[in-house]
């Protein structure tokens, strides 16, 4: 009986290429997506507490865009980078969830 030869594939790490077998865990993994820095999302689920941007405003990385209480905790939710407020896509009071699209930044 013939034994199939383990399938080799060549992985690359920090612009080094290694000779390797990927296990199950590896191939069936998803793909990594990279976040868009200009729509900011909620990291964890709650309520919004108070919006201090308006539609319009120019805004600079590290501005508070808003304040979003989760855990009986307020976190403060900043700009990633500069830019204008293009939409904002929540209300004081909303509840929001994991992954909620809170604010665009143009």
């Amino acid at each position: 009986m013939e034994e199939k030869e383990p399938e080799y594939k060549t992985l690359t790490v920090d612009g080094v290429n290694y000779r390797t077998l990927l296990t199950k865990k590896y191939v069936a993994r998803k793909n990594f997506k990279e976040v868009d820095q200009r729509m900011v999302s909620a990291f964890i689920s709650g309520s919004i507490n108070k919006i201090e941007v308006k539609k319009g405003k120019k805004v600079k990385a590290g501005d508070v865009l808003l304040y979003l209480e989760a855990m009986k905790m307020n976190n403060v939710i900043r700009a990633a980078n500069d830019g204008v407020v293009k939409k904002i896509y929540v209300v004081l009071g909303e509840q929001v969830t994991k992954g909620q699209l809170l604010v665009e930044i143009v």
